[in-house]
Order: C-alpha cells, then structure tokens, then sequence
C-alpha cells in the first residue's frame, strides 16, 4: 500500500465489511488505527495496524470470489450475529462478505468476495446488474400480474424498475431484476395479492446456480470471472 486510503476502503478491500458496514462500525467506535479510535474520512497510511472488534485486519494478497447455495433457514449476516448465519455452516479458505441478500426463507445463489471494489460494484443499483429468480405464489397467475409485475409496483414509497417476468406454470414465474429493493419480490407480490411460497435465484451477472447443491459453494475463475469484472467496472 503506497498511497493513504480512507479506513471503509481499506476495510472493504480487506474484505471485512463492506464500505456501508465499514462506516457504521467506525461511528461505533470498533475500528482502531495504531490503537485510536477511527473517524469518518480516517486515512490508513503504509505501516498502520488497524484493528477491528479487536482483530488486526489485514490487507488482502489476493481476492476471491465464490457462488453459494444458500439453503432455507440460514440468514445473511456475521457469523457472530445470528446462530444461523451462514458463515456458521461455511467454511471458506479466507474471509468473504456476502453480496446483497437472500433472506431466511429465501434459497439459492449467493455471491461471498474478500474484493470490497468488486462487491460495492454489484450491489449499486445504479449499475443495472442482473439478478434472476425462480418464484412460486399461492394462487394461479394472471396476465394481469404479469403486466403488472414487469411494468412496475408500489412499494416502499417508490415504484419498481421495469422488469422481465415470464410465467412457468399455473403458479411459477421467473423474475430479472436491475435493482436490490428490501424483500422486493415478496413486497411486490404481495402488493397485487400473492404470496410468494417459494423464492430462488438461479443468476447473478453471467453467475449461474448450475448443479451447485444446498450449502455447496465453488470459486468463480477464468473467463466466467474475466466476464464478470469486467462487467463491474464499466
């Protein structure tokens, strides 16, 4: 490290915490450089030791990115948080923060990365990425769902993005979507009547689920990752 880089940043690209996470753990007081406090806009130099919850972090000598099935029943956060964290039943060879969310009732493909620049790309929603799901409501679907589901919904004091949605059964759709609102589908659903019985995503970017079983992961390497930063850094 040549040049001085804001504490989010060195904590990200240690793959720690992500930018957001990193500013709310340095307003509670948990990241020390050199043994002081962080602040906002705190600048680590070459030769600083900074420490978070009392653990030296460490810059990263390489970066890695990993798809995961994530099962029903596991939750997206630290391994100290919750008895049911993922990171609880996964053991990973270094550290990864998990890329967006899938909540507890919620199964399938889960991007873990020690990259902070590749993660904070993913999940900025002005960046249009890609995400698909499989979704089965309770009752039959209508072409007026359809249309109402791709064209944009009311929730959370805003409409949705347009949207691909393509119906695979009497009540079976599959859903891309270009924005990460909280609980979004469910919340869309919902909005029109229906409640979502089953949710899971099957892509990421050009990241397929593929053959991965529950609690299975695998490294994402060559072009499938040469196709995926790429996409990141446009």
């Amino acid at each position: 490290m040549n040049e001085p880089i804001r504490i989010n940043k060195y904590l990200s690209e240690a793959g720690v915490l992500s930018r957001r996470k990193a500013d709310l753990a340095v307003e509670a007081g948990e990241v020390m450089i050199n043994g002081v406090p962080a602040s906002m806009g705190s600048k680590v130099l070459a030769g600083d030791v900074v420490t978070y919850r009392g653990e030296v972090v460490q810059p990263q000598a390489s970066t890695h990115v990993y798809a995961y099935n994530k099962p029903l029943g596991l939750v997206c956060t630290s391994r100290e948080a919750d008895k049911d964290s993922i990171f609880r039943s996964l053991s990973l060879p270094v550290p990864c923060m998990y890329v967006g969310r899938l909540d507890k009732n919620s199964q399938g493909l889960l991007l873990l990365t020690n990259d902070g620049d590749l993660s904070n790309s993913l999940q900025k929603a002005r960046n249009h990425h890609e995400k698909e799901y499989v979704v089965r409501v309770d009752h039959p679907i209508t072409v007026e769902f359809l249309k109402q589901m791709s064209s944009g919904v009311e929730i959370l004091d805003t409409v949705t993005r347009p949207c691909k949605v393509v119906k695979q059964g009497q009540n079976t759709f599959r859903i891309i979507l270009t924005q990460g609102l909280n609980r979004q589908i469910r919340r869309m659903c919902e909005a029109l009547g229906y409640k979502v019985v089953f949710l899971k995503r099957i892509r990421e970017c050009n990241i397929l689920l593929g053959e991965l079983a529950p609690g299975e992961y695998r490294e994402i390497l060559g072009e499938e990752l040469k196709i995926l930063r790429n996409a990141c850094s446009k």
